[in-house]
């Protein structure tokens, strides 16, 4: 008897697909990490990883389309943080995969 698979619908795929193409970026995973701990502006961001503040902001308005950060704005100035417990789960267990020996 063959073994039944649980294979997500085509449309469930190709969302995850798309959302695997963000992580392929290393800037958007600097920024990721960067927001690992702490929310922080857009000027926060570039400084911290020798960034142009309109390269941030570009990296930034793609992680916030596949609902990967969120922002808050006080002010003047907007905060950007990671979205849910979701991205610092994704985060930490790919971290821990490419640790493995």
């Amino acid at each position: 008897m063959k073994k039944q698979c649980n294979l997500p619908d085509e449309n469930e795929m190709a969302d995850l697909a798309e959302l695997f193409k963000v992580f392929g970026d290393s800037t958007r995973i600097r920024i990721l990490f960067t927001l690992f701990d702490d929310e922080q502006s857009v000027t926060d961001i570039a400084e911290a990883l020798n960034m142009t503040t309109s390269a941030v902001s570009h990296q930034l308005r793609i992680l916030k389309t596949n609902k990967l950060i969120d922002s808050r704005r006080d002010g003047k100035q907007i905060f950007y943080f990671l979205a849910d417990e979701h991205v610092h789960s994704i985060l930490d267990v790919g971290r821990e995969h490419i640790e493995e020996e």
